[in-house]
């Protein structure tokens, strides 16, 4: 099974979901460090999408200026764009796999998909 993480090593449970990934055999995982390789925004939707989150549940405001710049009240599509604009915006992490997406807060919501 080929599984997507969108990943942040500086964050402990980004890094808690990737274990569980490489340690269930039978996974390939591609990780994607999206503060060095942001999202597209269509990218975003899709993922918010496929997971039942909205852009503003998928909000970081911990660590960010996003709260500074109004995003909380924001629209999705500012959101989304300020996200795209800005992939620290975006908690995490998201994985994807065949079975589909999920927003991995807590780490072990990714064997939902396993």
């Amino acid at each position: 099974m080929k599984a997507t993480i969108w990943h942040n090593p500086a964050c402990g449970t980004s890094r808690k979901t990737l274990a569980i990934l490489q340690e269930t055999p039978g996974v390939d995982v591609t990780i994607v460090e999206y503060l060095k390789n942001p999202y597209a925004r269509a990218k975003l939707v899709q993922l918010f999408r496929d997971a039942g989150v909205t852009a503003r549940e998928a909000l970081r405001l911990r660590g960010t200026d996003a709260a500074e710049q109004g995003l909380p009240d924001a629209s999705e599509d500012a959101i989304l764009d300020a996200m795209a604009a800005n992939p620290a915006y975006v908690n995490r992490p998201f994985v994807e796999t065949d079975k589909g997406v999920r927003f991995c807060r807590p780490q072990d919501v990714v064997r939902e998909i396993l």
